[in-house]
């Protein structure tokens, strides 16, 4: 059974306390008196009754006072508080409740009223006890979810944002809508000195939409540290949330992937709003959709066509979720594509961009409806970044230092497979080539793609004589790729221990008819050519490098010392 209330009552006259007394005692109540207001307060702070029973008009401190002053101690806690009165105006009446009265009892007292109004009070303190109780239980429910995604989310952080996105070529803002932010940033070096850069959205926002960030992270940041291509970073990021996202769950998202030493961007653009290239010369050039999310399609319906643009040292790429064009004011009219193009166009100041669309979107008067990301990404001379080591470079257990194998890849192979992370894997075990990395990814890249696209498809660099020159070179590799059904690239590897520390003599050999060496490709020649830079980087990075006379094989050769 539970307690018998304990109710205070205060009144003057010694009557009617007795009276009072005796009715609730009776009633099993526990019983506490006082003849004025002051004795009320003391006897309510020592004793902390259940009801009080107030009589309006009392000596030394009335029942208003002592009302109010017992309502402020007993704080949250709600203790019902009955005037007695024989007050009948509408006044003193409302003088009561504002003092804090829940009700009324007119004197003479009536048992049975006295006794239902108890009752009355005694539910309310009930309800009042179970509320009090759920709010608590949610309050520590709550806590307890908002612990959990601080740990979620300082997990997610470690591993969505462990790539470049602090890169001096890389500015973003991001604003999330919850703790978690459906809109994901990644950026990453490439072993050749590249860079990879993707900005994903969701649907939806907070943790629902950031589920798949984690997984979709680990595929970017792993195959970009190995060397594989952009195309098939896309088609294992989408076989991934295909395989893993419930249906209507998806990711919006453009890939880029920048060349510093070709000066070029290659753009995979699947569901997000159009993207900006700003060249230095005020033109915009929108970079549309043409792709649907990563997530939604299987592995053979997925296309991973990207579309190429030359780069201008200085010139910018500005991408956005859609969270920033659909930020609406109070006429329901939304940001829109056409405001922000405006403010494109009128930026003359690089770094002053996110603050002038920022202050756009306050004199649209704004109301942020979902996240809200902003990415812009420079052309730069890649050698004036900072370049993290890779994984594979930070040393490890020691790998084999004289060996010898060869490779031969052949069409059936060169239409879906990049070899290069394959070799460069097995390069990486090597100790003394970890540190060399950078420079060995760029040579091998560079020797792949003229054995293959020279040597193998017969391409010809003069076509990239101008940005839609270039774009039609990179059509017509795709097509050649697609219909290659002959020919072959070779790759001789040995290595092998010097004096001084280690040898690796790389021969790269092709099936095709070979080409003079020591010739310029025509229109090749000039600083700002678009073809023509990847031989002469070759030379520049290896320590050594020799064709054959027919052309149609190349030696390169990197040393390396045990001290080093």
């Amino acid at each position: 059974m539970s307690e018998p209330l304990t109710i205070l009552i205060a009144e003057d006259s010694p009557a009617d306390r007795l009276l009072l007394s005796t009715i609730l005692t009776r009633e099993g109540y526990r019983v506490l008196t006082a003849a004025n207001g002051q004795e009320a307060v003391m006897l309510f702070e020592q004793e902390r009754p259940d009801l009080v029973l107030m009589d309006a008009m009392m000596p030394v401190m009335d029942g208003f006072e002592a009302a109010r002053q017992i309502k402020q101690a007993a704080g949250q806690q709600l203790v019902p508080l009955i005037f007695l009165t024989s007050l009948t105006g509408s006044e003193e009446l409302a003088r009561c409740l504002e003092a804090g009265g829940d009700d009324f009892l007119a004197k003479p007292y009536n048992r049975l009223i006295l006794q239902a109004k108890i009752n009355a009070m005694a539910r309310l303190r009930r309800l009042q006890a179970t509320v009090l109780e759920q709010r608590d239980l949610i309050a520590r429910h709550n806590e307890h979810l908002l612990n959990e995604q601080r740990v979620a989310k300082a997990v997610f952080d470690k591993v969505a944002h462990s790539g470049s996105l602090n890169a001096a070529n890389v500015r973003y803002l991001q604003s999330p809508f919850a703790l978690f932010n459906g809109d994901l940033l990644l950026a990453a070096f490439k072993p050749s000195g590249g860079m990879h850069v993707l900005l994903g959205d969701f649907t939806g926002h907070g943790l629902p939409a950031a589920i798949g960030a984690m997984p979709l992270a680990e595929v970017f940041y792993a195959m970009t540290a190995k060397g594989h291509s952009m195309a098939e970073i896309l088609r294992e990021m989408n076989a991934k949330l295909k395989r893993i996202l419930p249906v209507g769950v998806f990711c919006c998202a453009t890939m880029l992937n920048l060349s510093f030493q070709r000066r070029l961007v290659e753009v995979w653009n699947g569901g997000l709003p159009d993207g900006y290239l700003l060249r230095l010369d005020g033109e915009l050039q929108s970079l549309p959709s043409r792709h649907l999310p990563l997530g939604i399609l299987s592995a053979n319906a997925f296309k991973d066509e990207c579309e190429v643009f030359p780069l201008e040292l200085g010139e910018r790429i500005v991408l956005l979720s859609d969270g920033v064009l659909e930020t609406g004011n109070q006429c329901d009219e939304m940001f829109g594509e056409q405001r922000f193009t405006e403010v494109l166009r009128s930026n003359r100041e690089r770094g002053q961009l996110f603050e002038e669309i920022h202050q756009a979107l306050t004199r649209f008067n704004g109301s942020v409806q979902d996240d809200v990301t902003l990415l812009e990404v420079s052309m730069v001379d890649g050698a004036s970044l900072q370049r993290p080591l890779l994984d594979a470079e930070r040393g490890g257990q020691r790998g084999p230092t004289d060996w010898r194998a060869q490779y031969e890849y052949r069409a059936q192979t060169l239409r879906h497979f990049n070899p290069l992370p394959q070799l460069m894997q097995m390069l990486m075990a090597v100790d003394g080539l970890r540190l060399k990395g950078g420079a060995l990814y760029t040579v091998l890249a560079e020797l792949y793609s003229n054995a293959l696209e020279h040597g193998v498809m017969g391409l010809d660099s003069a076509m990239k004589q101008g940005a839609s020159g270039f774009a039609q070179y990179y059509q017509e590799r795709n097509r050649r790729l697609q219909e290659l059904d002959e020919g072959f690239v070779c790759f001789s590897i040995d290595v092998s221990p010097t004096e001084q520390g280690g040898r690796l003599r790389l021969e790269v050999s092709d099936s095709g008819e070979g080409f003079k060496v020591g010739q310029p490709v025509q229109g090749s020649t000039g600083r700002n050519s678009l073809s023509g830079r990847g031989m002469a980087l070759v030379r520049q990075l290896a320590d050594h490098c020799a064709w054959s006379d027919d052309g149609k094989r190349v030696c390169v050769e990197f040393y390396w010392s045990c001290n080093a």
